[in-house]
């Protein structure tokens, strides 16, 4: 794979995640090609947004490589349960919408019949060893594979979501929790965080 010299190594992903997997793979060549196609630095603030419809492992990577995070409010997420991320280079209006377009089997045929076996009752330790081993080749390809063979990427037009605002802190008046006064309900005449509210 041919990296850019923005791009963390793919260790880091590593290290802030805890593990390889597939996921970090997935996320770190979904980061790589947003950043590749927007011509964009790794995020500063919040010039560069992304847009992720699932909370896999894959969202972890996509903040290393991208700098994106749900606290500078440049990471939104979406609970659709997609393999599908957008970004938005703001200083540009540039977007693009990344998804992945084969699924793990076609990508590694050994790969289904390997989890099978090793998640089955039956698993014995040369099954675990298999479901790595296969595991292993299938992050290999997902990290080495050509971009356009992995995904499919289009350009979108999108209008900029508003940046992130700092809201006063309020009390809630019936646990005494400090909350952003944006998430405030009115229960029985009183300001109430969202629990308290639904409780």
């Amino acid at each position: 794979m041919k990296k850019s010299k923005q791009l963390p190594d793919y260790p880091k992903i590593t290290e802030f995640h805890g593990h390889e997997c597939l996921g970090t793979a997935i996320g770190y060549r979904v980061g790589e090609m947003a950043i590749e196609k927007l011509s964009t630095k790794k995020a500063v603030d919040e010039e560069f947004l992304a847009i992720v419809e699932n909370n896999s492992c894959s969202v972890d990577a996509i903040q290393v490589v991208t700098g994106c995070t749900m606290g500078k409010g440049n990471l939104i997420f979406k609970d659709y349960g997609k393999q599908v991320y957008t970004f938005l280079n703001r200083n540009t209006g540039n977007a693009i919408k990344i998804s992945l377009k084969l699924d793990l089997e076609t990508i590694n045929p050994h790969f289904h019949e390997a989890r099978m076996k090793a998640f089955s009752s039956k698993a014995d330790e040369a099954d675990k060893k298999e479901f790595e081993k296969q595991k292993d080749v299938l992050n290999r390809k997902i990290l080495e594979m050509p971009g356009e063979e992995l995904f499919k990427m289009e350009k979108v037009e999108m209008e900029p979501p508003e940046k992130a605002r700092i809201y006063q802190t309020i009390k809630c008046k019936e646990c005494g929790d400090l909350f952003s006064e944006h998430r405030a309900r009115v229960k029985d005449g009183k300001i109430v965080c969202i629990p308290c509210y639904e409780n």
